[in-house]
């Protein structure tokens, strides 16, 4: 005979709970990085968020919490929650954003060439074979683009896709945007990644591809990206003109326990 579990009463409310206060964060957060909040703006009350979101104190108060933890805001005495977020950032890493939203956010803006797109077995790539989770047999996309400005390559985006995941990558969709074909279009979360960041020198291919004789080290960002089942799905390398990059990062320093 089967066991049916089932979860208490006060479990389901905390869960709840937790699902509503990461909602409003998101909501708050996205509001912010695109630009209805601005830099020194005052947030809508406890009050007032209470009555829009239909939610308890506690859990307002957990949303903005988490929100002054990422850097998005500052709870001041006497003059409530104070966005500090500074969107004129560069190409930031430490956010898991689009190139299109990025640019959304820019008044320097960057146009995107296709220099290859291809299935490949994925032993091919044994470290993206790894990262990913992939037999040798299975198949990937390798995915080359070029981000440009004033004709000039500034950045060389190299990634990885499963092909089961997205049988119908196209040139189109490089072009455009690969999360929010990933979002809307094939109804996937995308969650999280791991990044870590490397100064090396250009190989040749990469000295063709960026166009700058001059120049002979790239600044290169190299992460997973997971959905929100932990999945992984994208290997990516970003390389940057050295002479370009900037790492933009917000650190807060806690207090007590």
């Amino acid at each position: 005979m089967d066991v049916i579990a089932i979860m208490p009463e006060s479990d389901r409310v905390s869960e709840m709970n937790l699902n509503k206060y990461n909602q409003i964060y998101q909501e708050i957060s996205s509001d912010i990085s695109g630009g209805k909040y601005k830099k020194d703006d005052v947030l809508p009350s406890e009050h007032r968020l209470v009555e829009t979101f239909d939610v308890s104190r506690e859990t307002v108060r957990k949303a903005l919490n988490l929100l002054q933890e990422n850097g998005f805001i500052q709870k001041m005495k006497g003059k409530g929650s104070v966005v500090i977020y500074n969107p004129s950032m560069d190409f930031t890493v430490s956010h898991l954003t689009s190139f299109k939203e990025i640019q959304q956010l820019k008044t320097k803006q960057y146009s995107t060439a296709v220099v290859e797109l291809k299935r490949y077995p994925a032993e091919q790539f044994p470290k993206v074979m790894v990262a990913l989770d992939l037999a040798p047999e299975d198949k990937v996309w390798q995915l080359i683009r070029q981000r440009k400005y004033e004709g000039k390559t500034h950045i060389v985006d190299m990634d990885y896709f499963t092909v089961d995941m997205m049988p119908g990558l196209s040139i189109q969709v490089a072009e455009d945007s690969i999360y929010e074909y990933i979002e809307k279009k094939l109804g996937l979360t995308i969650a999280y990644s791991h990044k870590e960041i490397t100064f090396d020198a250009m190989t040749e291919h990469e000295i063709e591809l960026f166009d700058h004789n001059d120049l002979s080290y790239v600044a290169t960002v190299r992460s997973v990206v997971h959905l929100n089942d932990a999945r992984p799905f994208q290997y990516n390398i970003s390389k940057h003109l050295a002479s370009e990059f900037k790492f933009v990062d917000f650190s807060r320093r806690f207090h007590g326990d």
